[in-house]
């Protein structure tokens, strides 16, 4: 009995001392039109944002808008790879945009299929991959010579998606709750496995160290899996409408952003063992983040919204002017 009540109390400190996270910045970026997903560039101190018709690129050192890529129909996702080459989805008319990094200027426009949304670069086979919702599909596309090479077929909606370095890409597929694995090199798919209780798994991140994927699902929860295995390890709660999701190696804390504007923390105690250390407020609709492992902060970005006419549905137009991009750290 000591020994049990020891563990709790013990627990119970390491918890109250676990170091918590705040939004330290919220730099003012503006601009029209709602956004997707933040990708930050580490290597360039840069940071990714869909927005709508365009991509804006921003300092993550000082919140400066550096320039936009222009010419996108529908912004979700942004590639970047080491060839010079950007990579951004236009998901209207079923089209990844290459750009130069240096001047963000669009290079080529590449077919790619319906509802092209997340899209993730593979350094080990220098390929990217689009992530095709409502095609059910993949579109990988040569990231030196910036040409497409195949589609592969998925067998479900993918979501977000993360690369092991190890010539393997994962994806969520939504609609059946589901894991994909994909061959980086065949260019098939090799495994795949269930995360119930887990429901439409969108936001992925990943622990390359511990070989475990962190899918953030609708249901609200966030799902562990043994991706060397193609297991479920855990479920946390998390909140409502998540839609991004990160895993920092270097403190060992996952993260869920949520629609309902919070963000949740999960501390990995061991690669089989997690737990819920903070839900941060954040702002309404901020379901998107981005993580820098190298300086560990956590880009999430928000906005003030119009109200909808009695009887509208959708989501409500945001305020010109009123979004901003917000740096959370410990």
């Amino acid at each position: 009995m000591r020994t049990v009540s020891l563990a709790l109390i013990l627990a119970a400190t390491a918890s109250a001392q676990a170091p918590t996270y705040h939004i330290s910045h919220t730099y003012p970026l503006g601009g029209d039109g709602g956004w997707d997903y933040i990708v930050p560039d580490p290597a360039a101190h840069r940071v990714y944002i869909g927005r709508a018709n365009r991509v804006m690129v921003v300092d993550a050192t000082d919140g400066k808008l550096l320039g936009e890529v222009a010419g996108i129909k529908g912004a979700h996702g942004t590639a970047i790879a080491e060839s010079g080459k950007g990579f951004a989805t236009s998901g209207n008319d079923s089209a990844v945009v290459v750009f130069d990094l240096k001047t963000f200027a669009p290079l080529a426009r590449l077919h790619a299929a319906e509802d092209a949304d997340a899209i993730v670069y593979d350094p080990t086979s220098k390929r990217v991959f689009t992530l095709n919702g409502d095609a059910h599909s993949s579109t990988v596309i040569d990231a030196v010579a910036g040409t497409v090479i195949k589609d592969v077929d998925l067998g479900g909606k993918p979501e977000y998606g993360a690369t092991a370095l190890d010539g393997k890409v994962y994806a969520n597929l939504t609609d059946v709750s589901q894991v994909v694995e994909i061959d980086a090199k065949s260019l098939t798919v090799t495994k795949r496995w269930p995360t119930e209780p887990c429901k439409q798994p969108v936001a992925m991140a990943i622990d390359r160290k511990n070989h475990r994927l962190f899918s953030g699902c609708r249901s609200g929860v966030m799902a562990v899996s043994d991706y060397a295995s193609g297991k479920l390890i855990a479920t946390l709660p998390i909140g409502s409408g998540v839609d991004g999701a990160g895993y920092d190696p270097g403190t060992g804390d996952a993260f869920a952003s949520c629609l309902d504007g919070t963000l949740t923390v999960i501390h990995q105690d061991s690669p089989d063992a997690y737990r819920v250390t903070q839900t941060l407020k954040t702002m309404p609709n901020s379901r998107n983040m981005g993580l820098d492992p190298t300086t560990h902060r956590i880009y999430v970005a928000g906005a003030q919204f119009e109200a909808l006419a009695p009887g509208a549905r959708g989501r409500a137009p945001v305020k010109p002017g009123t979004f901003v991009l917000m740096v959370i750290e410990r």
